[in-house]
């Protein structure tokens, strides 16, 4: 696989889930249950968003 075959925009879009999953973890470290709740619903949120994307496409 080369550069070219890479789709930059789902791949940054999943780093940021990834990233949002890190924030939960985060969150639980510092015991704030707004900060979980919150990185978590975007977590989930940014996953559907990249899942819809990804259906249309096909």
């Amino acid at each position: 696989m080369n550069m070219k075959e890479i789709n930059w925009p789902l791949f940054l879009l999943a780093l940021l889930v990834v990233a949002m999953f890190f924030g939960v973890g985060f969150a639980i470290a510092l015991r704030n249950i707004w900060l979980i709740i919150l990185f978590l619903l975007l977590g989930f949120a940014l996953m559907g968003y990249g899942i819809s994307l990804k259906r249309k496409r096909k």
